[in-house]
């Protein structure tokens, strides 16, 4: 994609393959779960990333009471906080945050708060003050609802805030919202996201004097 100029008035960020590269521990996990259910690793891999673990093994095993799914996804939580080698931020990641540190931004993540806090710490990274995890929404992304209630929380209407996002399910979710999206990282370019960075180097920040954000991508 060309080089694209965004401007918003607020941000949101996921965190998975977005600010931090967990790829290596969610391919452990998820590996060993697909083994145990006799399903095929590639194809797994293929759905779970941008999506609550509930809802990543409701579309692989769709006749499985959700209950199970619910409980096993705890368990993948558990799992998954424990271990973060590999854990590093995507490049350019520190330098990004630190120019929204004066600027309203959210994290939108599928992770729960004690996951999002064990990754953000393993790639040394601040955490924002304004936090949407899995325990403030009752749908899994591409459900909008995690953008549209960071939007809310920070005090501004969708078409002002700008999406960034690795997957599909998170790229579908933040168009879902009626906001805009750019997409970061090798997965992302497919699924048509308003600009893409192959990483976080490729985005400059810069704030205006009335508090709006430009942002220059590609």
């Amino acid at each position: 994609m060309t080089a694209v100029t965004l401007t918003a008035r607020a941000l949101l960020l996921d965190m998975d393959g977005t600010l931090v590269n967990s790829d290596a521990v969610v391919e452990r996990c998820w590996r060993e779960w697909a083994e145990r259910h006799g399903l095929d690793v590639a194809d797994v891999l293929r759905v779970v990333h941008g999506r609550q673990g509930y809802a990543t093994m409701a579309a692989l095993l769709p006749d499985r009471p959700m209950a199970v799914n619910h409980a096993e996804n705890a368990e993948m939580l558990a799992r998954e906080t424990a271990d973060t080698e590999g854990v590093v931020p995507v490049e350019g990641a520190p330098e990004f945050l630190a120019a929204l540190a004066d600027g309203p931004h959210a994290l939108v993540t599928s992770a729960d708060a004690s996951l999002a806090r064990a990754r953000m710490d393993a790639a040394a990274l601040p955490m924002p003050e304004v936090r949407i995890t899995a325990e403030c929404v009752s749908a899994s992304k591409p459900d909008p609802e995690g953008f549209l209630k960071g939007a809310a929380e920070l005090g501004f209407a969708p078409a002002d805030c700008v999406v960034f996002e690795d997957s599909e399910a998170g790229i579908a979710a933040g168009f879902a919202a009626g906001m805009r999206v750019v997409g970061v990282g090798p997965r992302a370019e497919a699924f048509g996201p308003t600009a893409y960075a192959p990483t976080l180097e490729a985005v400059r920040v810069l704030r205006e004097a009335d508090g709006t954000f430009t942002l220059r991508v590609g």
